[in-house]
């Protein structure tokens, strides 16, 4: 579903790399996290797979095709959920179709409100963005992410600016969106217990500039339960991925 393939890129601003010669790949299907320290670059690899940044060497692919070639490839969900304020939540929704064109208002609406009703927001296509709290503007969020019909989402750490409790709530959430859907999710964080428990991969930032990433499965079937992280081999997994990213911040 998508691969990079020596992909080297450097900010005008900067004298150094922040990719050199990356090389990696997201099967059909996967959900898989991207997990390093802030600041190491994670963005920047969704920036270029979407094409806000294009890169000074190697190709990134979609579907087998390069990705300049492309349209309506992937989704992309930053941060911060970057909806409207002067638009409802239903028109929020509507944008990604308002783009792709060729629907009637009343086929938008009722893609719309099925998202919705599939995010667990029925009723809120005439509420605004205000009117919501910060997990109900997440699910918004990520049914207009949905909605632009990409098989390949691209969620930059959605949950990182929820308190602790909507957040684990959201991760059950998204997992469950997933199970039911199976779209190929890339996953950034810098929660390493978010990443277990969403992840069948982790890829590991283990340093600056990104030359590569180091693969770690996750030993967990799915579905899952939060239960399942108490277990010894993943509680050794997580000390063994934290002790990466403390080493990082080291060398840093």
């Amino acid at each position: 579903m998508l691969e990079l393939r020596g992909v080297t890129y450097r900010y005008p601003s900067e004298d150094f790399d922040t990719l050199q010669n990356l090389s990696f790949s997201v099967k059909e299907g996967e959900f898989v996290s991207i997990i390093g320290v802030s600041g190491c670059g994670k963005s920047t690899i969704f920036r270029l797979i979407n094409r806000l940044l294009s890169p000074g060497a190697g190709e990134i692919l979609a579907g087998g095709h390069p990705v300049e070639r492309q349209k309506q490839y992937c989704g992309y969900m930053p941060q911060r959920d970057l909806l409207f304020p002067w638009r409802t939540v239903g028109e929020n929704l509507r944008l990604p179709l308002e783009i792709r064109g060729g629907l009637s208002r009343s086929e938008m609406r009722a893609q719309v409100e099925g998202m919705l009703a599939e995010v667990g927001l029925p009723g809120c296509a005439g509420k605004y963005p205000g009117e919501l709290s910060g997990g109900m503007r997440q699910r918004a969020a990520f049914g207009r992410t949905a909605l632009t019909g990409s098989k390949l989402l691209l969620l930059d750490e959605p949950f990182s600016a929820l308190d602790f409790l909507t957040r684990v709530s959201m991760q059950e959430w998204l997992l469950g969106q997933w199970q039911r859907h199976r779209q190929t999710v890339l996953f950034i964080t810098h929660d390493v217990e978010e990443a277990i428990f969403l992840s069948g991969r982790i890829l590991v930032v283990d340093s600056t500039p990104i030359r590569r990433l180091t693969e770690v499965p996750v030993p967990l079937p799915y579905p899952r339960e939060r239960t399942m992280l108490s277990r010894p081999e993943i509680a050794a997994l997580r000390e063994r991925l934290l002790d990466s990213l403390r080493k990082q911040v080291k060398e840093g």
